[in-house]
Parts: structure tokens; sequence; C-alpha cells
């Protein structure tokens, strides 16, 4: 058995085939200072288990579009020489909910204006006498900002 079995530590290789990262991710992860790979001897990363939680987290936060910044900044709260526990992760968790509360509300408000523009057919801000009734968002400048702020009558306020 070698000295990195003993200790636990698991090889690139092992933690490639348990996370279905690609080797180079996981370098690319630990080289941007998400995980934090042993060195042996020899230079060859070695990975402990729970290095395999963060790896997996990185990988779903990135697809629900999380920046790796965001993610750094979540990632720090855990411990890196234990496998997270429930509480470890709860913590996270309240770090990223308003974040995703605030997105979710912005897909809805999306949906629910898109649907409206689609049933009445106008397609048009200039001419929506709902959403945007005498131009008044070409008042505050450019952009979707009937998409992504909270309230139309937010933006009156």
């Amino acid at each position: 058995m070698s000295i990195a079995a003993a200790k636990g530590l698991l090889s690139i290789g092992e933690v490639a085939s348990r996370t279905g990262l690609a080797v180079s991710a996981i370098r690319y992860y630990d080289d941007e200072g998400l995980v934090a790979a042993r060195r042996t001897p020899g230079g060859k990363r070695m990975f402990l288990r729970s290095d395999i939680r963060r790896l997996s987290f990185i990988l779903i936060a990135q697809q629900l579009g999380f920046t790796l910044e965001d993610i750094r900044v979540q990632l720090r709260q855990l411990p890196l020489e234990r496998t997270p526990t429930k509480r470890d992760w709860e913590k996270i968790s309240k770090g990223f909910r308003a974040h995703l509360d605030a997105r979710i509300g912005m897909l809805e408000r999306l949906r629910d204006r898109l649907d409206g523009c689609i049933g009445c057919g106008c397609l048009s801000l200039d001419a929506c006498k709902l959403y945007n009734p005498d131009d008044r968002a070409k008042k505050t400048g450019t952009g979707p900002r009937l998409v992504v702020q909270k309230s139309v009558d937010a933006e009156e306020a």
C-alpha cells in the first residue's frame, strides 16, 4: 500500500472517476484554489476524499450559473481537512438562497411578461399600454429594465 493510500488520499485519476470531471478540470480547480491537492515528493497531486464533495459542489453550482468567484466565496466556509457536515452545507445554502430567490423572481417576471407580450401581440414597449404606458421606461435608460427590476412600481418610486 502506498503512503498516499495509507493516508486516505486519492489520485487525480481516482477523483476524476468518482466525480465525472476531466482531470484537466480538477487541475484547474486546484490551481484556482477551489480544492487543495497535496503533492507527493514526485509532484503528483493527491486529494482528500472530502475533495470529491467540494468538486461536486463546484460542478453543480456552475450548472446553476454561479461564477467561480461566487463559488470560491462559499467554499471558504467549508473545512479543508474533513468532510463537510450537514451544518456546513446549511451555511452555504443560506449564502446562495438570496441569490437564487432573486434569479427565480427575475425568471418568473420574464415568463409572466413574455406571456403577456405574446398574448397581446404588440411586442413593443413603445406601444405597450400594460407594462410601459406612455413609454415611461425610456426615461430611465436603455436595456431590459422591466424584466430585471423587481416591479414597475419600484421603478417609478
